[in-house]
């Protein structure tokens, strides 16, 4: 079943809930639900990954079933996946009900996928489709992240971690760590969380540089896209937020693709917009709505999706990733 849409985190632990999915583009945001999941039903985790689900479909079945030695409940942890797990889903459902529940992180999946297909209506599921929250909620999430930290953000820092970390919660929660390092922050001293502080030791690449690389490969303008990647690190720690402010991007144009593709002109879409554009916004978006037809959109965010996938999982080089697959994003915006 759907989780709540306001709350879903309410619907955690409940008896019936042998399966649990989140995905969509704010994997950190999954990933939280699933940490209080296993804090709330007092479990250990047991991670197991989606391709070893893929070669053995009834293995979790059969780690859901299996007792315990010493008697203590587990959360099987299915990370990363996809479509690739609904056979072992479906074989965990038709089976009886195990001692272990399973909740699987996903990013994004097809609406008519497999795997959403066999869990949405299932009374023993909860889905949840993870946004990355913006505007108010998401200053709200970054203060309680940062009261956890025994910090006390000054007026305004709030709103530069935000934009300085490409609006990842997973990101900004180690920002937040780092300041409360740097600055001696426990709970029996709390401290102010300064623009001083954010100037000497925060993120490297404001919100409009994290924007600016993604819309020079969807433009195709490949000499502005190779001046933004040499400003990258060696390390490429900021790959994930240039992947999210990108998502963020496809995200705020995918709507208008889709009508533009039912039929309606780019110029009345643009139109009807009206002040919910920003007016600087505005040129780019037209020229990305020529660009990127709805179908073709759809494809890069499932593109994207596999990125953040690859870069978060994997062990390459993360700025050498990123560059190779910008390129082909460009390639792919100039035709």
């Amino acid at each position: 079943m759907i989780a709540d849409k306001r709350n879903p985190a309410r619907q955690l632990g409940e008896a019936n809930i042998r399966f649990y999915l989140f995905y969509g583009p704010d994997e950190a945001g999954s990933r939280s639900l699933a940490d209080q999941l296993l804090q709330k039903i007092a479990a250990q985790k047991s991670p197991v990954e989606g391709a070893a689900l893929k070669s053995d479909p009834a293995r979790l079945a059969d780690d859901a079933a299996a007792i315990s030695m010493f008697g203590d409940r587990q959360l099987i942890w299915v990370e990363p996946c996809g479509d690739e797990i609904a056979d072992a889903v479906l074989a965990l459902l038709e089976a009886p009900a195990g001692e272990h529940p399973v909740v699987a992180i996903a990013g994004g999946l097809r609406r008519n996928g497999k795997l959403l297909k066999a869990v949405e209506a299932h009374p023993d599921t909860l889905v949840h489709a993870s946004y990355a929250p913006e505007g108010r909620a998401l200053d709200d999430l970054i203060d309680a992240m940062a009261a956890s930290e025994n910090l006390r953000p000054d007026p305004g820092v709030t709103a530069r971690i935000a934009a300085t970390t490409g609006s990842n919660r997973a990101v900004a929660a180690q920002e937040l760590a780092k300041y409360a390092l740097f600055l001696g922050a426990s709970e029996q001293n709390p401290v102010p969380l300064t623009h001083e502080a954010v100037d000497k030791i925060g993120a490297a690449l404001s919100e409009d540089r994290f924007f600016a690389l993604g819309d020079a490969a969807m433009t195709g303008d490949i000499e502005a896209l190779e001046t933004s990647l040499a400003s990258i690190s060696r390390s490429g720690t900021e790959a994930i937020p240039v992947i999210r402010a990108m998502q963020r991007r496809i995200m705020q144009i995918a709507p208008m693709a889709a009508r533009i593709a039912a039929g309606e002109s780019a110029s009345g879409v643009m139109t009807s917009m009206g002040k919910a554009l920003f007016w600087k916004d505005k040129p780019l978006v037209q020229k990305l709505l020529h660009r990127w037809p709805a179908d073709r959109l759809a494809r890069l965010a499932e593109r994207i999706a596999t990125l953040e996938q690859q870069l978060i999982f994997g062990k390459g080089p993360a700025r050498a990733e990123l560059a190779e697959e910008m390129l082909a994003v460009a390639r792919a915006g100039r035709r």
